[in-house]
């Protein structure tokens, strides 16, 4: 074959008036807004699972105002949101005993009364058959590898479909270059850190006047439990052990329906010690008689984790740009200390539609939609996030005992109560609130730069998975489903391949080898231990987009691979 033909392909493209890159709870929420605004709007909505519902993975209990806000009358529509939250439940754990928390000292806008235990999986399948019954096309397995731009520099659409790049780059005999989906505008949905978003948040600097973007690890089993173990509708948090009171995080237990029962653990990716290991924590926290209790004799059926936004507002990069907007997780709207997003999703999906059809309606394309980036900031998420904002750092400053549960305590009481005195007493006693409710605490630094060096911290001695509650990651991967083609390239790109044995190693004792869930990345070693080599199982990746945030030498860039690779989750 022709070099210069083997190495360039011509694209078709074909048009839209809107192209929503993610068929989460935002992308779908905006793809049916459009089509209630306008039935006549050509909306495609683009999605690298096999199918809709096969990369959601959230917790997750719904507080439904967005979903109520897109249609009011979801509840006679079939949809799968029934489990209505009957009890919660904060219980603070040690090594053995624990202690719940009573009810009355929780601010009100951590309580779940009014709120749905859900599969977002199943919600997200349930949400695209009311976006098609509207006339929205939503293809599945199309992984967007990158944006197009027009000749004014704004972005008019995306590669979509790009199948049939071998191991080595080339393209092989059975390459088809993929599509160019245009549109008036763009909206990326990929969730947290998407490769997209961090394209267009580099492209327009739109992180240029926001604070560092914070995650957390979130690790997720389903289990069937006894009938007799059972309660559904309760909800339940747990803080304190196993992770203790240096590194923040904590575990829910959802009861969902069907005799199932949701389980996770949540690790900030913040954490100093290289050490730590957090899938293990979580197979750990499983032992605890609070938890094993209700797992007892039963069995899990699925597993997967993704990484969760946790920075507050002062993280929101601004969330339009010339020809697009970034929804829910990827402009990072988790509302931390409630745990939950999927309704700013929803709200943002919302907001965002209204902005592109303002717009249209005056013949406007590729524009920059400030007034969706207002509405973000003041409408219904701005007003959610806003008085919790300072939880995350002060977490980060004081711990998860002393400042997130205390200090941020304090601060979200202050939200509801603000006209009594004795609050802004003790933000002057304890100097942390100069300024009282308006001033926004930052987080100083991102989570890759918080890793200390590996001499500076104990190693952690963690039990072996026993096979009955807990289990060894590979193990829990094969209940992900997760796949990828074996002759395409790894997604997952080192800078320099040097950099894990040469410098990772000596320093940090090379922390990817724990923090990723799935066990992608190993050190090997002869067997008197000399030789290391780093190796990347690409295969086992479940795409929490872990090692993009955390590596300490930001060595690490997560990559979209071919459509249709990665999780099939059933109902996560």
């Amino acid at each position: 074959m022709d070099e210069n033909k083997e190495n360039h392909f011509e694209r078709e493209s074909m048009d839209y008036d809107v192209v929503i890159v993610g068929a989460g709870p935002a992308g779908l929420s905006a793809a049916i807004k459009l089509k209630q605004l306008n039935e006549n709007y050509n909306v495609v909505v683009l999605e690298k699972g096999s199918e809709v519902g096969a990369h959601i993975l959230s917790g997750a209990v719904l507080d439904p105002s967005g979903l109520t806000r897109l249609m009011p009358d979801w509840e006679t529509k079939g949809s799968p949101i029934k489990n209505k939250v009957k009890n919660d439940k904060l219980i603070i754990l040690g090594p053995s005993g624990s202690f719940t928390v009573p009810n009355f000292l929780m601010p009100p806008l951590m309580k779940n009364h009014g709120n749905y235990i859900v599969s977002m999986a199943n919600t997200c399948r349930w949400l695209a058959e009311q976006a098609e019954a509207l006339g929205v096309e939503i293809f599945p397995g199309m992984s967007c590898s990158e944006l197009v731009y027009d000749q004014s520099g704004a972005v008019k659409g995306v590669v979509a479909g790009e199948f049939g790049i071998s191991k080595d780059g080339t393209k092989g005999d059975g390459y088809e270059p993929g599509m160019e989906l245009h549109g008036k505008y763009v909206f990326i949905a990929e969730g947290a850190r998407g490769s997209l978003a961090k394209q267009a948040i580099s492209k327009f600097s739109l992180d240029e006047l926001s604070d560092y973007p914070k995650f957390g690890l979130g690790m997720k089993e389903i289990w069937d439990v006894k009938p007799e173990n059972h309660q559904e509708g309760l909800v339940v948090h747990t803080a304190g052990w196993p992770l203790g009171w240096k590194a923040g995080g904590g575990s829910f237990l959802y009861h969902a329906e069907n005799n199932q029962v949701y389980l996770g653990y949540i690790v900030d990716l913040n954490y100093k010690n290289p050490h730590l290991y957090p899938y293990a924590e979580m197979q750990r926290w499983k032992h605890h008689p609070e938890i094993s209790r209700v797992l007892d004799e039963g069995k899990r059926v699925a597993y997967g984790a993704r990484v969760v936004t946790k920075g507050g507002i002062q993280s929101v990069p601004k969330a339009c740009f010339p020809g697009g907007v970034l929804l829910g997780c990827s402009a990072g709207l988790v509302n931390l200390p409630r745990i939950k997003g999927n309704h700013n999703a929803m709200h943002s999906g919302v907001d965002a539609a209204e902005s592109a059809h303002a717009a249209m309606l005056l013949g406007l394309e590729r524009t920059e939609l400030l007034s969706y980036d207002e509405a973000l900031r003041n409408g219904p998420v701005g007003r959610d996030l806003r008085p919790v904002r300072n939880v995350a750092p002060l977490n980060a400053r004081f711990g998860p005992f002393l400042g997130g549960m205390l200090f941020g305590g304090i601060d979200m009481w202050s939200a509801t109560i603000a006209k009594f005195n004795l609050i802004g007493a003790i933000m002057n006693v304890t100097k942390l609130f100069s300024r009282g409710r308006t001033m926004t605490l930052s987080h100083g630094k991102d989570d890759a730069a918080s890793t200390g060096k590996a001499d500076r911290f104990k190693k952690i001695e963690y039990p072996k998975p026993d096979g009955i509650l807990s289990f060894d990651r590979l193990t829990n991967v094969s209940f992900s489903a997760t796949n990828h083609g074996e002759e395409q390239p790894s997604h997952l790109k080192l800078v320099k391949s040097t950099v894990p044995i040469d410098f990772n190693l000596p320093n940090f004792d090379e922390p990817a080898q724990r923090y990723c869930p799935a066990g992608v990345y190993e050190v090997l070693r002869e067997e008197d231990g000399s030789n290391p080599r780093f190796q990347v199982n690409a295969q086992n990746c479940v795409h929490c987009k872990t090692c993009d945030i955390k590596d300490p030498s930001r060595n690490i860039i997560w990559s979209v691979p071919e459509g249709g690779g990665g999780p099939n989750y059933p109902n996560m």
